[in-house]
């Protein structure tokens, strides 16, 4: 009886976070679908737009992951060895990351809008009237939707130390009170009120500061010391740097990918935006799964209890794999009706399913991929993560997607070498999972 009561536990306690997780981590890129669909009737040239700049801002929550995951790890082992109290003032000192991190983001992004944009519009001498416009719209998003930039990584800082504390339930209201009002405004912006795709932008910045204030309330409820502590900034950024580095790796492909696609025409990169949406949506539903991973690994880890950490880590793959298949079914079923929902233009459904095929395949593969990567955050083990990342990008997509377009192989090329990028990250993981090496206990990791 003791073994099956072992053996069960983790799979309720996955669910009992992963379930609240799930609608966090759905709630932003569903409002980024909606804010899709109500840019997509205004024209390619305008989604095209928001695909370029949406692409550069996101870098900007990419790179601020490592507040949520990192200080998600952190508090997890500090909450497992009962030390509740300096698990929430890990939540404090990535706040202060987070704060300077975003208002550091705010000036990058005024002074280096054009030029980037401009960069990734491309074009060539055919199509340069149609690619400038495209760069006017994406610039002109960017620079608005920036000021929202400390709102998005506050908002990852308490969600962190959250997850840590094993608390997905105040997070889950939040977060889908600040997006249904951001949903709300923005039809009403874009539309009635005229502005245009700068409404979008607006509704955007106003989401990321209202949810990003509801989590600083809750921190300071918590009634723990507001001092910096240079020793546990260090440590958080030493962490970040490695999951810094690995996020970057994601992300440049998919603006390598976005730019590629820039160059084959606008209808292409509008297609390739809204099977992009898509996959990041299902991305992050299916980081439900890794988000109840990083919290409960770390917190047994604290605790000593790396047998059940191996358990929790072993059915949280199984039950990656069996989410991520069951949502390529639901993808490959409204395939005849999905990619309409977001333009009336044939040539942009045209190319989108040119990519979906990729799409369908990769969501089994990617289940797998993002729970694991949950389970080796939580265990502070980001080194060997990062070290896949890149081995992934530089050896597996970059080659392959430049490769497409030298061969002029279209957006069915530019997923092919996203395909690859996951299938290589996949088996690094699950040989890392086997080894063992990833479960060391203890309230801190020590180096192994």
């Amino acid at each position: 009886m003791t073994s099956m009561t072992t053996a069960v536990a983790p799979v309720r306690r996955i669910i009992a976070l992963a379930l609240p997780a799930l609608i966090v981590l759905a709630a932003e890129p569903l409002y980024v679908l909606v804010d899709t669909a109500v840019v997509g009737n205004l024209g390619r040239v305008e989604l095209a737009g928001l695909a370029l700049g949406g692409g550069v801002l996101s870098l900007v929550a990419l790179l601020g992951n490592f507040l949520a995951y990192g200080t998600t790890g952190r508090a997890s082992r500090l909450y497992g060895a009962g030390q509740r109290s300096d698990a929430v003032v890990e939540g404090v000192q990535a706040s202060w990351l987070a704060l300077v991190l975003g208002l550091a983001f705010i000036v990058i992004i005024q002074v280096t809008a054009e030029p980037v944009t401009s960069l990734l519009a491309g074009g060539d001498a055919d199509a340069g009237h149609e690619a400038e416009k495209v760069t006017a719209n994406a610039c002109l998003w960017l620079r608005i939707a920036a000021l929202g930039a400390p709102g998005i990584l506050l908002t990852l800082a308490g969600n962190g130390w959250m997850r840590g504390v094993q608390d997905t339930r105040r997070p889950l209201r939040y977060v889908l009170g600040a997006n249904l009002l951001s949903a709300l405004l923005a039809p009403v912006l874009v539309y009635p009120v005229g502005m245009g795709l700068a409404g979008s932008a607006v509704a955007n910045v106003i989401a990321q500061w209202v949810c990003a204030a509801l989590f600083l309330r809750a921190l300071v409820a918590e009634r723990v010391g507001w001092r910096p502590q240079p020793a546990l900034l260090l440590g958080q950024l030493s962490m970040g740097r490695d999951l810094i580095l690995r996020t970057l790796s994601i992300h440049i492909c998919f603006l390598s990918a976005a730019a590629v696609a820039a160059r084959i025409s606008a209808a292409a990169l509008g297609g390739h935006q809204i099977v992009l949406q898509l996959w990041m949506f299902s991305s992050l539903v299916l980081d439900a799964v890794a988000v109840a991973a990083q919290s409960l690994v770390g917190a047994d880890l604290g605790a000593g209890r790396t047998d059940i950490a191996q358990l929790t880590a072993r059915r949280v793959a199984i039950t990656g794999g069996v989410c991520g298949a069951l949502l390529a079914v639901v993808v490959a079923a409204g395939s005849a009706v999905i990619p309409e929902l977001f333009t009336s233009d044939p040539m942009v459904v045209e190319q989108a399913m040119v990519a979906w095929p990729w799409f369908v395949g990769m969501l089994p593969v990617a289940g797998v991929v993002f729970a694991l990567d949950g389970v080796l955050i939580g265990a502070g083990d980001v080194r060997y993560m990062r070290n896949i990342t890149l081995l992934s990008t530089l050896g597996g997509f970059l080659p392959m997607v430049w490769l497409a377009y030298a061969l002029q192989l279209g957006l069915g090329g530019i997923w092919g070498g996203l395909a690859l990028f996951i299938l290589i990250r996949l088996g690094a993981m699950l040989a890392r999972l086997v080894s063992g090496q990833w479960a060391v206990p203890g309230a801190t990791r020590s180096p192994r």
